[in-house]
């Protein structure tokens, strides 16, 4: 797992795959022995936890994000990983083909690139203003060092007449100083892109959009549901309840170059008045009904 202990969301990550495995029968300290190690974020603390886990030769390894996954496949080619939040399994290098993995790993892919689309619409929608679209991600922690999101969102902001901006950062101080960059010029948005740096900054990066009342989207339901304008994208806690039958098929005796890769099926639209409000944002009804959830 990649989130630290602290984080409620890595807590909910890991209450979703134990109720996922429950339902296989598999009883966490009475069938089945569970251990979590929280890297968040940190590439050496990820290098560190994955020889340590290599190490204990368990039957299988259940791993968040490419990061992990990375550090897992360096110390093993044999132990069966199951990943949950990856982007791009196939360019990483995990597995030779979605249908035939091949390898010592395969599970979910989280997002696919089309939905970099998606966000510059509904950006559209709630700032019918919007001239130029600012993509913030950290170039060594984003999917493809950030082209994988990048040029499907650039595509689809030139059709609607917005100017993509991509805005790599790679620090807290860097985030501040890219928001404020956006508040200064008017018609500006923010997309934050799918990246583990922009998750364990994620409450920075909400905060400091509503104080510089830049209007956002967010990939996942957590930022939404922290304060943030408005999420699209997968269901999160569902993909680690369906990689539930992953790790029960590896403890059956299947071999996980057989499985799959899935592609997510769950999608979840958020949107939060409080902070439209607070940004005097209006948000069509239409789009309101179209929502999963909208906070109040």
């Amino acid at each position: 797992m990649g989130r630290p202990l602290a984080d409620p969301e890595g807590e909910k990550q890991a209450q979703a795959l134990e109720q996922g495995l429950s339902q296989f029968g598999w009883k966490r300290d009475r069938t089945v022995q569970i251990e979590y190690r929280w890297a968040g974020g940190d590439p050496e603390r990820a290098r560190m936890f994955a020889k340590e886990l290599v190490s204990q030769r368990p039957d299988a390894i259940v791993a968040q994000n490419t990061a992990i996954v990375t550090a897992l496949l360096g110390e093993t080619r044999t132990i069966p990983i199951v990943f949950v939040q990856v982007t791009d399994p196939i360019k990483s290098g995990f597995v030779a083909s979605l249908a035939k993995p091949g390898g010592n790993a395969s599970g979910l892919v989280d997002l696919e690139p089309s939905l970099a689309g998606k966000w510059v619409d509904l950006l559209k929608q709630i700032a019918p203003r919007l001239a130029r679209v600012h993509c913030i991600f950290n170039p060594e922690t984003a999917p493809g060092g950030g082209s994988y999101y990048l040029r499907p969102l650039e595509a689809a902001a030139t059709s609607l007449g917005v100017e993509p901006m991509a805005v790599p950062v790679r620090d807290a101080a860097g985030i501040e100083q890219a928001i404020a960059a956006i508040a200064g010029e008017p018609g500006g948005g923010l997309v934050v892109m799918p990246d583990i740096f922009n998750g364990i900054h994620h409450e920075l990066i909400i905060s400091t959009a509503a104080r510089d009342r830049v209007p956002a989207i967010y990939a996942f339901r957590f930022f939404a549901s922290g304060g943030g304008l408005m999420s699209y994208g997968v269901d999160i806690l569902d993909l680690y309840r369906r990689a539930a039958s992953y790790v029960d098929h590896v403890l059956r005796g299947t071999q996980i170059a057989d499985l799959p890769v899935q592609l997510p099926v769950k999608f979840e639209l958020v949107v939060n008045l409080k902070a439209a409000r607070a940004l005097g944002v209006n948000i069509p009804s239409s789009l309101l009904a179209q929502a999963d959830e909208v906070i109040e």
